[in-house]
């Protein structure tokens, strides 16, 4: 069949319907031809080949008589000259790199490698076999969707309370949701999973790579799968496999009720890297487009891509157009998928510039200048394997930083390591060291115990060592330093005793996690025990290893209710959630405190000597304030108070002077077994392994 074409325009990028017709632009610098490829929606057949025109570098036509559900693909001539960055080969049929929707998976064959895979000198040769019955195609869509009155929550930073999790393992397990539901964004959406997550009071919903992503050969070859997702191929697709109805219009009903909800949705991307890996893998896309624009090579030998993902090659942000695709995907993603925010993986990758990583790179000034993504929830994984790749606390003005020195020191505290006190302190304040510069707040500080990336929180008390030996890697994948604690014995144990313990640690961490300054970032599952049998890297364990067990509910009624009452905490007092860093300058009255204070057993101010003295594990952080009348009519349960909060990860317990005051102290959580009693409100005896939240009354 022959179509009606017309020259079209090199812009908008991507397939885009005007509801006439269809605009085709694709960028290839250097191309020498390319040709879009029109497949039968009932067989998937190759139908016709058209040839594009170019205007600057841009490659366009516009078929008046196509339009949504249309299935297509390019074929890009050019040189095969792996040394000079070049690996064009027509044979392969490419997705385009802003396709909204792709149709079928990856199904691995030697045909997808644009080289044979028999030939010794391997990415050197060149395949000619075809690949299009193998490779999923790009769909033309209708981003029509009728959002009602949808607007986004806009919770304030400080009260922001983070619940990390995966799509799919979520809701897999889940009795009273839908079967053909479960694992999907439909799910998600569902009145049981709403209502858990209103009763929890998290205020926003990060969700593990949604971008369509593809299972690696190697892991698909061992029985695996990648279920984490960080190998996108799609950055403007929503993964089909989350998709219960094949429609993608199922994420935005997703994102329209958690909004209903008052919860925002944060989307973890992964632009550091594609899923077409190093020099020896596929030809899928971007490579076969315009491999020496789209990915960053080495200078003197362009055969070899930078891999300062560890993922076999790393986006080349530095090219204008790849920088283009980058800020097209994001702001698809919130003005027509109206999500909230985005968590960024590797994200040291996207700001390194020919010299190293840069802050002001033209990533972040980007951002920082767009109307629309300036105004949403910008957070960076700061660090990767490159040079100079651990930036913790050098992000600009607007980003907020996962903090692993957060995580790692309450760890090391509640393990009882001595000399951590000092470290435990400034993670309390917000980790003002990093992030008071440029204006940054406390909430810049996303705090966590876990993530999905490493041990559960019922693992970190459990196992003292990975045991990853169901990943097929011989245990040697994941991280070896863990600071966990198994409370005396490896996994599982029938002991009262190491049980209780083991209680107490978990409220312990998870109160360390709420009661700091900054903005608290909790694992999907970690309030109702979710183990993954000392697997602390289940990136391919699409199974129960990394699923919900939601037949917890009732064993785990007591932690859950604890944390909701933590969040509660959190969000009715403002001092649990300032919006800016104190260091102790002003004082208050009644109370006659400062701002903030950290004291030590006998109720007396730390010293020079004190934070030198490695001898105790035990903290006292006391914060004081005039009035915070609310701000925000949504939220009308504030209080005023001056408060205490003792941490004591020693092995005994400890005798505790009370601040003097003439008013009095009232304790208002504990992790203890034990409310402590307060008779002359001066001391109190304080559990070993406890927190204590005191609240003066005034």
């Amino acid at each position: 069949m022959s179509r009606n074409k017309l020259r079209g325009t090199p812009q908008p990028l991507g397939a885009n319907w005007d509801g006439h017709g269809v605009n085709f632009a694709l960028f290839s610098a250097h191309a020498e031809k390319v040709e879009l490829c029109l497949f039968d929606t009932d067989t998937q057949r190759e139908a016709e080949r058209i040839t594009l025109e170019v205007t600057d570098q841009i490659w366009h036509a516009y078929l008046p008589d196509c339009g949504p559900g249309s299935i297509y693909g390019y074929r890009v001539y050019g040189p095969y000259q792996p040394q000079d960055g070049h690996r064009f080969n027509p044979n392969k049929l490419l997705l385009d790199p802003y396709a909204k929707c792709l149709i079928s998976q990856l199904r691995w064959d030697s045909s997808v490698y644009g080289y044979d895979l028999n030939d010794a000198e391997q990415d050197m040769s060149f395949d000619s076999s075809d690949s299009a019955q193998f490779v999923p195609k790009s769909v033309v869509v209708d981003e029509a969707f009728d959002w009602g009155g949808d607007q986004p929550p806009r919770i304030p930073w400080p009260r922001t309370v983070i619940y990390e999790t995966h799509v799919r393992g979520f809701t897999m397990l889940n009795q009273e949701i839908e079967k053909k539901q479960r694992g999907s964004f439909a799910g998600l959406a569902s009145d049981t999973i709403i209502s858990y997550l209103q009763s929890l009071g998290v205020t926003a919903l990060e969700l593990q790579p949604v971008h369509a992503f593809v299972d690696d050969h190697f892991l698909m070859k061992n029985g695996f799968t990648n279920y984490w997702g960080y190998n996108s191929i799609g950055f403007f697709c929503a993964e089909s496999r989350y998709l219960s109805s094949g429609d993608r219009n199922e994420f935005k009903a997703m994102v329209k009720r958690l909004h209903e909800a008052n919860i925002e949705v944060i989307l973890d991307v992964v632009y550091n890297h594609t899923a077409e890996g190093g020099q020896s893998g596929p030809t899928l896309s971007f490579r076969g487009i315009d491999n020496l624009s789209y990915y960053r090579l080495l200078e003197d030998n362009k055969r070899v891509y930078i891999n300062d993902s560890g993922c076999g090659n790393t986006l080349n942000l530095n090219h204008p157009r790849v920088l283009q695709m980058v800020i097209d995907s994001l702001r698809h993603w919130v003005l027509d998928m109206h999500v909230d925010g985005f968590r960024f993986d590797l994200a040291v990758s996207l700001g390194r510039e020919a010299q190293g990583f840069n802050s002001h790179s033209a990533f972040f000034e980007t951002i920082q200048a767009d109307s629309v993504l300036s105004q949403v929830k910008l957070i960076a994984e700061p660090w990767d394997i490159g040079p100079g790749g651990y930036q913790l606390g050098a992000f600009p003005p607007g980003w907020a930083e996962w903090n692993d020195r957060f995580r790692d020191c309450v760890r090391r505290f509640w393990r009882g390591d001595s000399g951590v006190v000092p470290e435990l302190a400034r993670s309390l304040h917000g980790s003002s060291d990093l992030f008071e510069h440029n204006g940054r707040r406390p909430s810049a500080s996303i705090n966590f115990i876990t993530s999905h990336d490493g041990f559960t929180l019922t693992d970190l008390v459990s196992y003292n060592e990975r045991h990853n030996e169901a990943n097929g890697e011989n245990n040697h994948d994941g991280h070896a330093a863990n600071y966990s604690d198994n409370c005396g014995v490896e996994g599982p144990s029938d002991d009262p005793e190491i049980n209780r313990l083991r209680q107490r640690q978990r409220r312990n961490l998870l109160a360390t996690l709420f009661l700091a300054q900054g903005t608290p970032m909790l694992l999907a599952g970690d309030e109702l025990g979710r183990g993954q049998q000392g697997n602390n890297n289940a990136y391919c364990q699409d199974n129960v290893i990394t699923w919900q067990n939601w037949s917890a509910l009732q064993n785990e009624a007591e932690m859950l209710d604890f944390v909701r009452r933590l969040i509660r905490l959190r969000i009715d007092y403002p001092l649990l959630h300032r919006d800016r860093f104190v260091h102790g300058e002003e004082q208050f009255e009644p109370s006659g405190f400062t701002d903030i204070q950290w004291l030590r057993a006998d109720g007396q101010s730390m010293n020079d000597a004190d934070w030198h003295d490695h001898r105790h594990n035990f903290l006292a952080m006391l914060l004081a304030a005039e009035a915070l009348p609310a701000r925000d009519p949504r939220f009308d349960s504030e209080k005023e108070a001056a408060l205490l909060i003792v941490f004591n990860a020693d092995s005994s317990s400890v005798k505790f002077m009370l601040p003097k005051s003439e008013f009095h102290w009232h304790c208002i959580f504990t992790t203890a077994s034990i409310e402590p009693s307060i008779s002359n409100n001066e001391s109190v005896e304080l559990e070993s392994r406890s927190v204590h939240l005191f609240e003066l009354l005034v």
